[in-house]
C-alpha cells in the first residue's frame, strides 16, 4: 500500500500573492473585456472571476456588486482619457495645435481602448442609471477640458461662447468614433483631419473677426 505525502512541501510551490493595485487592475482589465462582450445584464460576476482566476468573493471585497464593478471599470477609461488628452495638448504653441492634438489623442484612445470605448458606447443608452451618469461625467470632463483650451484662444469674454463650442466639440467627437466604427480605414489621424476640417475653420474665423476688430482705430 503505497501511502501519499499531502505535506505542503510536496503540493508544488505556493502561488504568489499578487500585489492589491495590481491584482484591481487585472479585475478591472477583465471586466471591461467581458462586460464589452456580453453586455451588462448578461454578464456574471461569476465569469469574470474566473477568467481573473480568483473567487467571486474576493471579486466582491474588492468592488462590493457587479454595479459597483461596471462604475470602477468606466471611471477607469475616464481618468486614463483625461490624463492622454491633457498631456497631449502640453506644449503646443497655437489653438489650432493645442486642440489638433487634443483630438488625435481621444481618437487614439478609441482606437486602442476598443474594448473600452464599447462599453462606454454601451452605457451611453441607458439614461438615468449610475453607469449613465459616469458617461456623462465623462463628457462634462472633457467639455470643461476643451472649453479651458478654447477660452485661451478665443476672446477675452467669450467664456460662454467657449463653452458652447466645447459642448459641440464632444456630440460630434463621439459621433464621429461611432461612425468609425463602421469604416475600418478610417484612422485616428484621419478622423482628426475631418473633425479639424469642419471645427477649426469656424474657431479660426472667430479668432480673426476679433482680432481684427481689435485693431480698428477708436473714433471720438
Amino acid at each position: 500500500m503505497t501511502v501519499t505525502n499531502n505535506s505542503p512541501n510536496e503540493r508544488g510551490p505556493r502561488r504568489k500573492r499578487m500585489p492589491r493595485a495590481q491584482r484591481e487592475r487585472q479585475m478591472l482589465d477583465v471586466a471591461v473585456q467581458v462586460f464589452a462582450q456580453r453586455g451588462y445584464v448578461a454578464t456574471s460576476m461569476d465569469e469574470i472571476a474566473e477568467r481573473v482566476g480568483v473567487s467571486k468573493p474576493m471579486l466582491y471585497e474588492y468592488f462590493n456588486s457587479k454595479e459597483g464593478l461596471l462604475l470602477a471599470a468606466i471611471r477607469d477609461a475616464r481618468n486614463e482619457l483625461r490624463l492622454v488628452t491633457e498631456q497631449a495638448t502640453v506644449g503646443a504653441t497655437s489653438g489650432k495645435e493645442a486642440l489638433e492634438r487634443g483630438l488625435l489623442a481621444f481618437f487614439r484612445f478609441i482606437d486602442g481602448r476598443k474594448e473600452a470605448w464599447s462599453l462606454l458606447r454601451q452605457e451611453m443608452a441607458f439614461i438615468g442609471s449610475s453607469a449613465s451618469e459616469e458617461v456623462e461625467a465623462i463628457r462634462e470632463q472633457q467639455t470643461a477640458l476643451n472649453a479651458k483650451l478654447l477660452q485661451a484662444y478665443l476672446p477675452i469674454g467669450a467664456q460662454r461662447e467657449a463653452e458652447a463650442a466645447a459642448e459641440m466639440l464632444v456630440g460630434a467627437c463621439e459621433r464621429i468614433a461611432v461612425w468609425c466604427e463602421r469604416h475600418d480605414d478610417i484612422t485616428p489621424e484621419l478622423a482628426t483631419q475631418y473633425t479639424m476640417n469642419l471645427i477649426w475653420d469656424g474657431l479660426a474665423n472667430r479668432q480673426a473677426a476679433a482680432e481684427s476688430t481689435q485693431k480698428l482705430p477708436t473714433t471720438r
